[in-house]
């Protein structure tokens, strides 16, 4: 199996080009979409900032832990990479939270 250490210059580059494509897979995956209400949303409503700094921390860690086991280790590095810039987002509008 290769990991992304094995990844060729080229192959990046592929990745990258087809970056659109796996952007909706990160971004806006169609299994967290169903109904009015994103999911994440659902979750950042329902749990204290506090709360939300950890799941947004704890969700980027996962992704980063487990990369080198699921087979697709750029597409687990971009959720992990998602996450980590809607904690930043997160910070920067709600300060506080860091208190």
């Amino acid at each position: 199996m290769k990991t992304i250490d094995d990844v060729t210059e080229q192959e990046w580059d592929a990745l990258n080009s087809d970056k659109k494509r796996a952007d909706d897979s990160i971004e806006r995956p169609a299994h967290y979409n169903n109904g009015k209400i994103e999911c994440i949303d659902a979750i950042e409503a329902m749990l204290t900032p506090e709360e939300y700094l950890g799941y947004l921390r704890g969700n980027s860690l996962k992704y980063r832990w487990r990369m080198r086991y699921k087979g697709h280790p750029v597409q687990d590095l971009r959720k992990a990479q998602w996450y980590e810039n809607r904690k930043l987002d997160f910070i920067m509008e709600n300060p506080s939270v860091l208190d």
